[in-house]
């Protein structure tokens, strides 16, 4: 009798999609109890409050804060169980179907866009920088490409031989792709906000 082999899981992909999940579902979790305790005492200075600049308090009571009717944060809890999910049943040895990546990346896009959205309004309207958003930030970007350059040198997009070759050297250096948000992200900040300057101050 002959013997089928498994494809290999995607340990590195499935392990950074559980430690991405975690540490985003970990500050959205920070955000809603900071947000339930400044309504149940009005007094109360989220932990996140450092500075004029570095605050979550504009964040939580702007309206960019529930733009869906509730709570920015709840939708951050409900949607960074989805990677550790996914994460836990690879490593476990699922495999799913192309229909499947392709609804998840509905999902991952969605959050990257409504991210970008955020940032926008964080540094250009709000003129703050919440520490607690700013980690779930730099979780959705990276999710974000891994996901979309892992779904397609997998080949769950219908790409040619050359398209998931492309995809697979890009998964490589997905790195650097996310290094090259923060780094745009973080020169907006400083060009608006002049970050850098605020955080000599809290040090000096």
């Amino acid at each position: 009798m002959g013997t089928t082999t498994s494809p290999a899981r995607p340990f590195g992909f499935a392990i950074f999609s559980v430690i991405a999940g975690v540490i985003g579902w970990f500050a959205s979790f920070e955000l809603i109890t900071e947000r339930i305790n400044t309504l149940v005492d009005p007094q109360h200075v989220p932990n996140c409050n450092i500075s004029i600049v570095v605050s979550c308090g504009p964040n939580m009571g702007s309206w960019q804060g529930s733009i869906f009717g509730f709570s920015n944060p709840i939708l951050g809890i409900a949607m960074f169980v989805a990677p550790i999910i996914l994460g836990v049943a690879l490593l476990a040895g699922a495999q799913f179907a192309s229909w499947f990546w392709r609804l998840y990346l509905v999902g991952i896009t969605f959050a990257f866009g409504f991210v970008a959205w955020l940032i926008s309004q964080s540094i250009y309207s709000l003129g703050t920088l919440c520490p607690w958003c700013m980690v779930c930030w730099a979780v959705v970007i990276p999710l974000f490409w891994y996901t979309w350059l892992f779904v397609a040198k997998q080949g769950h997009l219908g790409l040619s031989e050359r398209g998931r070759e492309l995809a697979s050297t890009l998964y490589s250096w997905a790195w650097i792709i996310t290094l090259g948000c923060y780094l745009i992200v973080a020169i907006i900040a400083q060009v608006r906000l002049d970050w850098i300057s605020e955080i000599g101050r809290m040090f000096s």
